[in-house]
């Protein structure tokens, strides 16, 4: 199979065997959803509910307040019992979140979605307002809101439209499901969104670790004459990343400081694609998502379908609990929101799935756990980064706060991959001092 790439990456363990034959399992109800107001890129929602109202399942329960924003709504049908500051998976302060319990007797109602909608004679913008109105965001890990995505600037030429099935995160599987068991969804998605943008074709790009994925797609759009074309790309990571999977299928580069559709692209992930689908196509809102429980520290690994809003605890208790060690006991557990290179640490597991939340891993704990030392000055990290920049400059600066250095260095290029930090033979902490110059330069910048 003839892949294409980019400069630079790198190839950690994969172990997506776990997971990746196992078809998708539907998580049964929750009776208590925690829906943040911040499930998004940009300004959070703000309640159209009180505490006691009853709502039902595809309610909104959270509008909008800004362009750059985009609604939430209720998983299940219940009584709203609190709109309170809890805890994010992914952020670290609490978020202003909306509580609904179901009624503790009889069974959870979660809605159903079954009618067909027309869209073929839709506009552009009504399309777009459809799924502004699901709550539709990017499932691949930033959650932008997709309407948003989809309305590039009057002066940026957009010509092409890719969708991510890259899914380069080691352990994670679900876009690999689903492109596998929901192919004719994401490829009615991607004809939606090429209507939005006017324009004749797609590219879907899936790393070759995914042979079933990459044949089964390919099939089904030659098959419903889609006009979609399947890339296969070298497995190697941050082959997922905007700008690394632009490259590697168009030969464009993103310039610094730039996005997409500089270079006259949209990328959407194949799970965003699927949402598409159902939100304009069956009036579905982005009540539930597709996710992988996985790790060394969980019992079973599962891909699963789980509603929005319900907590880590519940969906690791379906996945059988943490593992034991082989003394039988608990042991320390790290659990991590997404992939092991780009997700977040979780201190408790009462934080909820949200829209963003592409995996649960509980790892043991300690793996990779030196200390780290001062560079060593081998260039390694310089030699993979895929952004051409220099993480060792860039963490040495960040650490003795010479911010501008940094900024000079190119650090706000830096897409936060964490492959710098994996290469690492003295265990340099270059994302956390990436972030930490980002955020010192973005409080120089307030400050003027």
């Amino acid at each position: 199979m003839r892949t294409k790439t980019f400069r630079g990456g790198v190839h950690p363990p994969e172990n997506k065997h776990w997971t990746e034959g196992k078809p998708i399992e539907t998580m049964p109800l929750p009776r208590k959803v925690i829906i943040p107001l911040q499930q998004h890129t940009g300004a959070p929602c703000e309640p159209v509910v009180k505490e006691g109202d009853q709502v039902v399942a595809g309610q909104k329960v959270g509008e909008s307040t800004g362009f750059v924003s985009s609604p939430v709504h209720a998983s299940i049908s219940g009584k709203v019992t609190a709109i309170a500051p809890l805890p994010h998976p992914a952020i670290p302060l609490p978020v202003r979140s909306i509580v609904i319990e179901a009624p503790a007797d009889g069974p959870v109602d979660g809605g159903a979605w079954t009618a067909t909608r027309d869209w073929q004679g839709l506009s552009a913008q009504d399309i777009r307002e459809r799924i502004k109105e699901a709550g539709v965001v990017g499932l691949g890990g930033a959650a932008f809101p997709t309407h948003v995505k989809l309305s590039p600037p009057p002066e940026k030429k957009v010509d092409s439209l890719i969708l991510n099935g890259v899914e380069c995160e080691p352990f994670l599987t679900a876009d690999h499901r689903l492109m596998v068991e929901k192919a004719e969804g994401i490829i009615e998605g991607a004809r939606i969104i090429l209507k939005v943008l006017g324009l004749p074709k797609a590219f879907i790009g899936i790393e070759a670790n995914k042979p079933d994925a990459i044949a089964h797609l390919g099939e089904r759009c030659r098959s419903l004459g889609a006009p979609i074309e399947v890339v296969a790309l070298k497995v190697k990571y941050p082959q997922g990343a905007e700008k690394q999977l632009i490259k590697a299928i168009l030969n464009r580069e993103v310039p610094s400081g730039g996005l997409p559709f500089d270079v006259g692209v949209i990328v959407q992930n194949v799970g965003t694609a699927f949402a598409v689908y159902e939100a304009v196509a069956r009036g579905k809102p982005l009540v539930e998502r597709v996710l992988t429980v996985s790790g060394d520290g969980v019992k079973e690994r599962k891909n699963l379908l789980v509603r929005i809003g319900t907590p880590f605890s519940e969906v690791i208790a379906f996945c059988g609990g943490l593992g034991t060690d082989a003394d039988g006991g608990a042991g320390e557990r790290r659990v991590i929101m997404g992939g092991p290179m780009m997700g977040l640490a979780q201190y408790t597991l009462d934080v909820p799935v949200v829209k963003g939340t592409s995996g649960i891993l509980a790892l043991a704990k300690g793996a990779r756990g030196e200390k780290p030392t001062v560079c060593i000055k081998c260039g390694r990290c310089v030699e993979i980064c895929p952004m051409y920049l220099m993480p060792n400059r860039i963490s040495d600066y960040a650490e003795i706060e010479n911010f501008d250095l940094c900024d000079q260095y190119g650090v706000k290029d830096c897409t936060e991959c964490g492959a710098c930090a994996y290469i690492c033979d003295v265990r340099r902490p270059m994302v956390h001092l990436v972030k930490y110059a980002k955020l010192n330069l973005a409080k120089k910048k307030k400050q003027g």
